[in-house]
């Protein structure tokens, strides 16, 4: 048995220079379990490893592919008989949304270090329940795809224009998303077109099931199971817990403008904004002709005959740093 399984990905862009000091780490501590894949494709066959070593808490050490892949594997799969242990995600993505809500921030070897700490004692005040958004096309058969944030409409535009456009031109994280920021803003509020700017999405339409319909275009569009929705807005309570919460800010200067002083005065989700929507639901469907959304990197396209529907999984446990 190994307090901790450590499931790697050498080729996510931050294992490149990391990983020597990761696998250094673990040689120098037996109760870590360190299992490497070259590829997605092989996380099932390293989760069914991993089970047999019966760890104390699973850390995903990887790209967003990487931990969206473990957690459709472990939907999926059952390789751990009853309820699986604890996930904890390291901080060594493009982005890092899941990590950053389960409080590991900064260096990821740092992260480990803590979370080797935590697993020689009581996890008990470290366990969050998180309910994860289960990705189909709506049909009886489809396999679902597991992840926890989704962006659509511009916001999946923007994800998109920063991945081809910023992240090819070699710059640190924290810069490319504010020259990404920076561009979208140039677009949306000034108005100004380019191809060097970020496109204008196309129409969707959005249905939650108890509350109604949004259509039209969006500047972004958010589903989550997160904490924290956006620009730190925090979505766990009591009253909506178990659901997918979603923002959707329509695609004028003006919803944006709004949409950000509500984030910095703390009143978004609390006070109503016109062109700011705010709700959550068990089961949200997005519909359009080629509209992109992203499911923690993966990228799915809608279809006129083929929509994308959302549906809210029984609670999984993840580790989170900070009690």
């Amino acid at each position: 048995m190994a307090l901790v399984a450590l499931l790697s990905n050498p080729h996510s862009t931050g294992n490149r220079s990391l990983l020597p000091e990761v696998r250094t780490f673990c040689a120098a501590n037996p109760d870590i379990f360190h299992y490497e894949v070259e590829e997605v494709g092989q996380v099932s066959r390293a989760l069914e490893m991993i089970a047999r070593v019966k760890p104390k808490v699973l850390v995903v050490n990887g790209g967003d592919g990487t931990v969206q892949a473990a957690l459709t594997e472990l939907y999926h799969g059952g390789h751990f008989k009853g309820t699986p242990p604890p996930v904890a995600v390291l901080p060594n993505g493009k982005t890092n949304l899941i990590a950053l809500d389960l409080g590991a921030d900064g260096n990821p070897l740092k992260a480990l270090e803590s979370i080797l700490e935590l697993a020689q004692g009581d996890l008990t005040d470290h366990i969050v329940a998180r309910e994860l958004i289960a990705l189909t096309d709506g049909s009886e058969n489809a396999r679902p795809v597991i992840g926890m944030f989704l962006g659509g409409a511009g916001l999946a535009d923007t994800i998109l224009y920063c991945r081809n456009k910023i992240y090819p031109l070699g710059l640190p994280n924290g810069l490319s998303h504010l020259l990404t920021v920076f561009a979208v803003f140039a677009s949306a509020i000034f108005g100004l077109k380019a191809d060097f700017l970020p496109p204008r999405s196309n129409a969707v339409r959005i249905s939650l099931m108890r509350d109604g319909e949004l259509t039209g275009r969006f500047s972004v569009l958010v589903v989550t199971t997160l904490e924290k929705l956006l620009l730190g807005h925090k979505t766990g309570n009591a009253a909506s817990s178990g659901r997918l919460k979603l923002l959707a800010v329509d695609q004028r200067p003006i919803a944006m403008i709004r949409v950000v002083w509500a984030s910095l005065i703390g009143l978004l989700g609390k006070k109503r904004y016109t062109g700011v929507h705010v709700s959550d639901g068990d089961m949200i469907r997005i519909e359009g002709d080629h509209s992109s959304v992203v499911l923690d990197g993966e990228i799915f396209e809608t279809r006129r005959d083929r929509p994308i529907v959302l549906r809210s999984t029984p609670p999984v446990p993840f580790l989170k740093l900070a009690a």
